[in-house]
């Protein structure tokens, strides 16, 4: 089975290109939602003994945008995170992977995968999503509900894709992406 990993800054696309794939049949992993189901009330006191604050909700739920705000305004909080959450993701998704035999194609979406060396060996091509500056910002502020500032922190925060196999650029319409997703997907990879 095909591995795909598709992935871009936030704020490109990506989404809407996984639905476009989900919507022919192609299986996708959506890390961004696996992440935050893998939360821990054990991760989220560490959290909170080593960064102080709360970063649960009233019902002990992770309350993601204080923990967005943490990470996207310290690298060591991020780095710890990271460490903790990354392997589960990755069990997680081969567990995932291994669920769809039979398939000849799986999508990994994540921002950031690439520039994590402990996902290298899991997939076979690379598909990129850019999308200008200014678009990312815009779709940032409105999705989260953040500051430009906020939404620039998040961008800088992520490393940009240098190595790739294809790439799709996210710059008119639905129907101009849904061209470039058949180009790549369904011409490349027949």
């Amino acid at each position: 089975m095909k591995t795909i990993l598709l992935t871009g800054g936030i704020g490109s696309g990506k989404t809407a290109v996984a639905n476009m794939l989900e919507s022919r049949g192609i299986p996708v992993y959506d890390s961004d939602s696996a992440a935050k189901r893998l939360y821990t009330p054990g991760l989220l006191s560490l959290l909170e003994r080593r960064y102080g604050g709360s970063f649960s909700l009233g019902d002990g739920s992770p309350d993601f945008k204080a923990i967005a705000s943490l990470v996207f305004s310290d690298t060591s909080a991020l780095q710890f995170v990271e460490s903790w959450l990354y392997p589960l993701l990755k069990a997680d998704f081969m567990a995932w992977r291994d669920s769809r035999q039979g398939t000849t194609m799986v999508v990994f979406e994540s921002a950031v995968a690439l520039s994590k060396p402990l996902f290298d060996d899991l997939w076979n091509q690379v598909v990129v999503v850019e999308a200008p500056l200014e678009t990312r910002i815009q779709r940032i502020m409105r999705r989260d509900s953040c500051t430009r500032g906020e939404a620039l922190a998040r961008i800088e925060a992520q490393s940009v894709p240098e190595r790739y196999d294809s790439l799709i650029e996210n710059v008119g319409s639905m129907e101009l992406l849904e061209r470039a997703v058949d180009a790549v997907f369904f011409r490349e990879n027949c």
